[in-house]
């Protein structure tokens, strides 16, 4: 979650995610779906449906980012207390600033939940991701007792039972359990590296077979939606994170960027440790989505529009890099004064315990 001097392929997937999250959220929160569903075979649906797709898939590859780096890491005070004062600071900022601005009305229940981190663990990823941070040291310790054999039977195990069982059965699951599978994945991939694990070559032809069999699921899905009449949603396959593509191209499109041997770029690094603020902001409630997506952007009158591609990528580019920037002010003013002065009273009291 920190910048740190890496190795910036891993960092700039991280930014290649949230921007794949951002145009999700423009899709599937704006209104739009039901516009889709009624003309799916429109050239702009036809758009739509490809440029919305991945969301689910995003949510798993930055877990597995948090599973590469974290399984040979430990989880402090500090990082919790980073994780946790992040994701308070804008539910409570911008909880006030539509009660301030007259967009939204104070009610009891909207204060109590904005001054909560954790609001759900069954879909709500920020709250369920705090909440499986917590789990980190424990999963830490199994993974270290595991030999390399038994973990990778963990995983087949739980991937069965998640995204077969899950696929077939149609199995209830929440993200934190969820979110330990896909650490268990990204340790494997950290701590048992195969020769062709490092192969770009591999990684980038598999992420391309990943990215047309995802799309094509799509548009197969509704195409038996529309002309069988099944009732099949077009993001079936890669509708949660649990769902097989959604895992293939994760692990995929990771191991292909994880293999980019560009060296430590600065400003990759730096506009990367933002890239959860920037999903803090923009997907902040449905006050702001409503605000974001309807009343600003207008996403919903652009659905029969010429200009539609260009809205769409405009949108999220700008929303990323206006989100970063707020946050990259975060950090500056906010984030390390709080934390210098927090390593300073840690440090003091270390010396007084000594």
């Amino acid at each position: 979650m920190t910048q740190t001097k890496r190795e910036s392929g891993i960092e700039l997937f991280r930014i290649v995610t949230m921007l794949v999250i951002v145009a999700h959220h423009y899709v599937v929160n704006s209104g739009l779906s039901p516009l889709i569903g009624n003309n799916m075979f429109s050239a702009n649906s036809i758009f739509l449906m490809l440029f919305g797709w991945g969301g689910k898939t995003g949510i798993n590859c930055f877990v597995l980012i948090t599973g590469y780096f974290m399984c040979t890491s430990n989880i402090t005070l500090k990082k919790i207390l980073k994780l946790v004062l992040w994701v308070e600071f804008y539910k409570v900022i911008i909880y006030f600033i539509f009660i301030f601005t007259g967009y939204s009305s104070f009610g009891i229940k909207t204060f109590i939940k904005a001054l909560l981190p954790v609001t759900s663990i069954a879909h709500g990823f920020t709250g369920a991701y705090i909440l499986f941070y917590l789990f980190i040291p424990f999963l830490n310790i199994l993974i270290r007792a595991l030999h390399k054999k038994q973990h990778l039977l963990l995983i087949g195990l739980c991937l069965f039972v998640y995204s077969v069982l899950g696929l077939v059965l149609g199995l209830e699951y929440n993200y934190v359990t969820w979110f330990a599978i896909l650490y268990l994945i990204g340790s494997y991939l950290r701590l048992h590296e195969e020769t062709w694990f490092n192969s770009k070559k591999f990684w980038g032809v598999a992420s391309v077979f990943a990215l047309l069999a995802s799309w094509g699921s799509v548009l197969a899905c509704a195409f038996i939606h529309k002309k069988i009449g099944l009732g099949i949603h077009y993001y079936y396959f890669v509708a949660d994170s649990h769902r097989p593509l959604a895992v293939l191209m994760a692990v995929c499109s990771f191991m292909y960027f994880k293999n980019l041997k560009i060296g430590y770029k600065p400003w990759i690094n730096t506009v990367a440790a933002s890239a959860f603020g920037v999903l803090l902001i923009h997907a902040n409630s449905d006050t702001m989505r409503q605000w974001l997506w309807g009343t600003i952007l207008k996403n919903v009158t652009f659905f029969d529009s010429k200009w539609l591609v260009l809205h769409a990528v405009g949108s999220v580019i700008a929303i990323y890099i206006l989100c970063t920037v707020i946050d990259m002010i975060r950090i500056q003013l906010i984030e390390k004064p709080v934390f210098k002065l927090y390593d300073k009273i840690y440090l003091k009291r270390k010396g007084e315990l000594k």
